[in-house]
């Protein structure tokens, strides 16, 4: 989904983008329809597109789609999430030992620049700014790793957790430090201190987890709610956004 806003032409490419992001942003929640018939005429196209678009997120694993139902937002059960931030934890914990190993100058340049960015998104208390600049900065250490089996591992777990990932962040105080978390991280690289960075990153990820936990999360329409939801139809396109 993140590597679709190149391809602007492409309506299959719009429809991922704009429903993937209402997911991760909260928009749509676990369980809400996603109507094909008011996507095909919201976005002025045949349905065929619109299934094309469907089938992707379903394989991304932010929809799901059963026979005789409507498409529909997936539901990430609690004991699966708890599941996914264990591995997180500990794969997140290798890349920063491989960036400490692999990193250049200009490496870490483009991680202060991201981490920068970070702390403008928290100052302004932009919480889908910081979202997505935190999936900026997540992808240039795993590129900064050299390890391209590990990236494709972290890929496949990666937009599961999105909206997971948006939900904690949306908390109060939460910005203020996971931007924190991150600029300890950043001088643990820049010092090349890779304990320090393990250990970082591993907490980073318990805390985040533990954010979820705290807030009511089920993974079912019942849980929790992160502000007013509305049709697939409706969601926002950030087919633009830098992510």
């Amino acid at each position: 989904m993140l590597g679709r806003a190149n391809d602007q032409d492409s309506i299959v490419n719009r429809v991922i983008l704009s429903v993937g992001s209402a997911i991760v942003e909260g928009r749509l929640k676990p369980g809400d329809d996603v109507n094909s018939v008011e996507l095909a005429r919201t976005f002025e196209t045949s349905r065929t597109p619109i299934r094309e678009a469907l089938l992707c997120l379903e394989r991304d694993g932010l929809v799901e789609i059963t026979a005789r139902r409507r498409p529909r937002v997936a539901r990430l059960r609690l004991a699966e999430v708890r599941e996914i931030y264990q591995v997180r934890e500990y794969l997140y914990g290798l890349v920063s030992r491989l960036v400490v190993e692999h990193a250049t100058d200009d490496d870490l340049a483009t991680l202060r620049g991201l981490q920068d960015r970070l702390a403008a998104a928290a100052e302004t208390n932009d919480v889908d700014d910081y979202l997505w600049t935190n999936v900026e900065f997540r992808n240039a250490e795993a590129v900064t790793a050299r390890n391209r089996q590990l990236m494709r591992i972290l890929d496949d777990l990666g937009l599961r957790t999105l909206q997971l990932r948006h939900l904690s962040l949306s908390l109060p105080k939460r910005l203020g430090s996971s931007v924190a978390d991150h600029a300890q991280l950043l001088r643990a690289y820049e010092e090349r201190n890779a304990e320090l960075a393990v250990a970082v990153t591993r907490a980073l990820v318990r805390r985040g987890l533990a954010a979820i936990e705290g807030s009511g999360w089920t993974g079912s329409d019942e849980g929790v709610q992160n502000g007013p939801s509305r049709p697939a139809s409706q969601s926002v396109d950030r087919s633009a956004d830098p992510v």
